[in-house]
């Protein structure tokens, strides 16, 4: 999966002249929680957050009136709180890539570019969503948490004794387990029940976790 096919495009942009104020509100109509700013040519200057423009009042130790704070607010403009220097990632970046770079610089969000040009935004919110798809978060099915062992072939015969005793995987995801020598596994089935779907995986792992029937549709 490619960041173009998750990014939210076309992107709402903001003006670097704009007012924090005025963009605070754009943001909140909006629901949204950063945008790329960009100058009087259309060219992305930097990108702002809601949390760098409620941070751009005085501190709580001003000894300034309520009009005197509303009156400064309505002179400061985003260029003056966003950060200019952006961390962009192109159009088919894969998107555990731009995930990682996220993780990395702790961001939440990563502007998308085409060249010279910006073609979309991709957020946590979009990651979040694509998590859910693929631990099938909105199916109803067995759910199973296992370790098995780390060797070739011991995925292909755990999930060919589901196929063959007619369960359909939903999801299936494989992560760091407790050694070197073992994964962890998360999968969805339908069509079998939980008694079932433990026999049948029994001689292929080295412990069940969790086992359970779920959905949060």
């Amino acid at each position: 999966m490619l960041v173009r096919e998750r990014m939210s495009s076309p992107v709402i942009t903001i003006d670097a002249t704009t007012p924090v104020m005025e963009a605070l509100d754009l943001m909140r109509q909006e629901n949204i929680r950063r945008t790329p700013v960009v100058d009087a040519h259309g060219k992305m200057a930097g990108i702002v957050s809601d949390k760098d423009l409620l941070n751009a009042g005085p501190s709580d130790a001003t000894t300034l009136s309520v009009w005197e704070l509303n009156y400064l607010l309505t002179k400061v403009q985003v260029k003056e709180v966003m950060t200019k220097k952006v961390l962009t990632v192109a159009e088919d970046t894969p998107i555990e890539e731009a995930a990682f770079i996220m993780a990395e610089n702790k961001i939440g969000g990563l502007p998308v570019m085409r060249g010279q040009e910006l073609v979309g935004l991709i957020t946590e919110t979009d990651l979040f969503k694509i998590f859910l798809e693929m631990m099938g978060a909105r199916e109803v099915g067995v759910r199973v948490t296992a370790l098995v062992p780390e060797k070739p072939g011991e995925l292909d015969v755990l999930t060919h004794a589901i196929t063959e005793a007619g369960g359909s995987f939903i999801s299936f995801g494989q992560f760091t387990g407790e050694s070197d020598n073992n994964k962890l596994v998360t999968f969805k089935v339908s069509g079998m029940d939980e008694t079932a779907v433990q026999t049948k995986i029994a001689p292929y792992i080295e412990q069940l976790i969790d086992i359970r029937t779920c959905c949060t549709s």
